[in-house]
């Protein structure tokens, strides 16, 4: 059980030996562009208590749109992504996490969508092409597939749908590029979907459960995984950049059906689940064995994790008011 937003945040943002054994093997600065995301902020803070930990001395830079007060021992930067000289004048840093990215909004402004998913992503790959960079990616660029198939691999072919998951697979085609001209070593994550109490997908199931709205069944099957969990793997992936660029699929290792999702809500709440339309017989799903056998299963169970937002929304916790649309299947966002 999380009770407020401090609470939250410290889970959110506590380093695994793990971390603190990544961190301690750390050479060089680190650069986390776009830290100012659903994700940034916790993985910028889970960043720098695994260096307190294992007492690393490199120094730790947070780059924004705007500016942000992280704190002691976080470097604050503030630069558009868009703009060649401020990128160019970014500071040195031989570790980078690229977070940059534009989703919704996407079907009003397809332009920007693609310059902020394609053109950012060359200017730091010019301006880091000496660097190690992580980059997220999503699981869009892949194909709906059977829920029966466990999901697509990093083997399979991407087929994105909609304007979005095209520019989502130009980001990636963009840093592949640059790491083969230039050798930068680079490993590209394609996550769906991290979730918290505040955001993602099993909040948005369990909120219409307990207001009683219908789940539309489309998309009847997803991927979670905690969202620390996937900011513990984002940090210590540096060792796997490569060239050319190594993907690694990022999520849980369930396929769950979004019925049975709703159903374990409704038993947390009492509430019966209301329903609409049919499953479909694919869904946009996402398998990361691999990513499994490296770094292991992830540490929060789905149990686990119902129940925390199911608590959260109980207590009228505040939510980030930014739906995930998990259920298109037009890939208009």
């Amino acid at each position: 059980m999380v009770h407020n937003e401090q609470e939250l945040e410290e889970l959110l943002s506590r380093p695994s030996e793990a971390d603190v054994q990544a961190a301690a093997q750390w050479r060089g600065d680190i650069a986390v562009l776009g830290a100012a995301g659903k994700m940034g902020p916790s993985l910028v803070r889970r960043i720098r208590r695994a260096m307190d930990a294992a007492g690393s001395k490199v120094r730790l830079y947070a780059v924004t749109r705007t500016p942000c007060d992280w704190g002691e021992g976080i470097t604050g930067v503030t630069a558009d992504f868009l703009q060649r000289d401020q990128v160019q004048a970014l500071p040195d840093a031989e570790n980078v996490i690229f977070m940059v990215g534009r989703k919704f909004g996407s079907t009003s402004n397809e332009p920007l969508t693609w310059a902020v998913n394609t053109y950012a992503p060359a200017l730091v790959a010019e301006r880091y092409a000496k660097s190690r960079i992580v980059a997220f990616s999503t699981g869009n660029v892949y194909p709906f597939v059977p829920p029966e198939s466990g999901g697509a691999t990093e083997a399979t072919p991407p087929q994105p749908v909609g304007e979005y998951a095209q520019s989502a697979l130009g980001r990636e085609r963009t840093f592949q590029y640059f790491s083969q001209t230039n050798g930068t070593p680079v490993l590209i994550l394609r996550l769906n979907y991290a979730v918290e109490p505040r955001y993602g997908v099993l909040l948005e199931i369990g909120t219409k459960v307990y207001e009683r709205r219908p789940i539309d069944l489309q998309m009847g099957h997803v991927n979670v995984i905690w969202q620390g969990d996937a900011n513990s793997v984002c940090l210590r992936g540096f060792p796997l950049c490569a060239s050319p660029a190594r993907i690694l699929n990022l999520t849980g290792p369930e396929t769950l059906a979004v019925r049975d999702v709703a159903l374990a809500f409704g038993k947390c709440f009492g509430i019966e689940p209301v329903f609409t339309n049919q499953e479909s017989d694919t869904a946009l799903l996402n398998n990361a064995s691999e990513c499994h056998r490296i770094f292991g299963r992830p540490s929060m169970s789905v149990d686990q994790l119902i129940t925390m937002i199911a608590g959260w929304i109980q207590q009228g916790g505040r939510t980030l008011g930014k739906p995930t649309h998990f259920e298109t299947r037009t890939g208009q966002f």
